[in-house]
């Protein structure tokens, strides 16, 4: 039976925009040299972490079995949250499944007209997630994008609002997660503070890695006096699943009631809750991780540049090659995947139009001859101008 959905997926097909599933392959590990995933930390084969989700199983079960608002649950919930504010120097921490669900759910709720009495305008980084994106799509918000990074032009945009009687509110990330720079925090604290605006971070990419004890790039500064809300997840560095928010008490209490995907959804099972608990208390004992990874970041990046690469504007262990031309990226990903090196190759609009890249993330598990044996397979590259 014909449907419209098939010339689309024909259309697709015919361009390099077209995605499938990557297929899994058996391989010895030795031989397999991956960049490609965001296991930042090599958490996700710890063995303490795998102890403590195997216990929740044999005491609680696989799954959930409802959403939390439903039936009595697990504990290991509350001691997470817990914990979370905590470190993250909130009055109150909520656990969501995904960071995706996180964002859209969050932001929809915290931005709705109903409540807020009026259109909220949201100033957002030009480069923001695409579960950002949705959601501020979704809140029918008045969205307005400053250049990325740039917080003079987002001054400019503040100032232009200044008069507006209306909420304010400057969502951003921290760490961007296809570009594998860093947000200025400390200016856009600033911003809050001078234009009195309530401000929504991602910490996503930053969770496990940068700040206090590696619990986000928020820890280094004082949020108390700007109304905030901070987003992370533990599916990147801390190796599992699900996100969390930190935020005020009365927040969270918003959030359980107006926050449709935490509402809606059956709970994370125990044993993801359980390993994020073990993950997050464990990552606050792995800075000489943390300090090995930037090592390797900047020798990466100081490789690729003497080759000449545009590595964009990246300061952390995300490192894009720019190449811009699509057909490039997705034909050297598949020759290094040949290689047993293993690349995400990003196209649009996953990046913004002529960005397309091949997108690195280093682990803590990487050595300098991991980058060597990357190096010698580039060059080659170069040398037989397959791009």
């Amino acid at each position: 039976m014909y449907t419209p959905y098939q010339d689309y997926i024909h259309t697709l097909n015919n361009t390099l925009k077209y995605r499938k599933l990557p297929i899994f392959r058996q391989e010895k590990f030795s031989s397999v040299l991956d960049f490609s995933n965001n296991d930042y930390l090599g958490l996700s084969q710890h063995p303490k972490i795998l102890k403590e989700a195997i216990n929740a199983i044999q005491i609680y079960g696989m799954g959930a079995k409802s959403s939390r608002i439903s039936s009595i649950y697990h504990p290991f919930c509350d001691q997470l949250e817990t914990q979370i504010a905590l470190d993250k120097k909130t009055e109150a921490a909520l656990f969501f499944s995904s960071g995706f669900q996180a964002n859209f759910s969050v932001l929809s709720a915290i931005l709705d007209r109903g409540i807020l009495g009026g259109c909220p305008v949201v100033f957002s980084d030009r480069l923001n997630h695409a579960s950002i994106y949705q959601a501020l799509l979704f809140s029918q918000c008045e969205w307005v994008r400053y250049r990325h990074l740039d917080t003079k032009h987002l001054q400019c945009l503040l100032e232009k609002y200044a008069k507006d009687s209306r909420p304010k509110f400057i969502v951003t990330e921290t760490v961007f997660g296809m570009d594998g720079d860093t947000a200025p925090l400390k200016d856009i604290h600033a911003l809050a503070l001078k234009y009195k605006t309530f401000v929504y971070l991602d910490e996503a990419h930053a969770t496990g890695l940068f700040g206090i004890n590696g619990y986000g790039c928020s820890t280094l500064q004082d949020w108390s006096q700007v109304p905030h809300i901070i987003m992370g997840t533990f599916s990147k560095a801390l190796g599992g699943s699900g996100a969390y928010i930190a935020c005020s008490k009365i927040l969270k209490e918003y959030l359980i009631n107006k926050a449709q995907g935490f509402i809606y959804s059956t709970a994370p099972s125990p044993c993801v809750v359980a390993a994020a608990l073990r993950a997050w208390n464990l990552i606050k004992t792995m800075n000489k991780e943390r300090l090995h990874l930037k090592s390797l970041g900047e020798s990466f990046r100081k490789m690729l540049t003497e080759q000449g690469e545009d590595i964009g504007s990246s300061t952390t262990h995300i490192i894009p090659i720019i190449l811009k031309n699509e057909e490039s990226v997705m034909e050297i990903q598949h020759y290094l995947g040949f290689k047993h090196i293993y690349v995400s190759g990003i196209r649009p609009p996953t990046v913004p139009p002529n960005q397309a890249r091949l997108r690195i993330g280093l682990k803590a598990l990487h050595t300098q001859e991991d980058l060597l044996r990357f190096m010698q397979e580039w060059k080659k590259l170069r040398e037989n101008r397959i791009y």
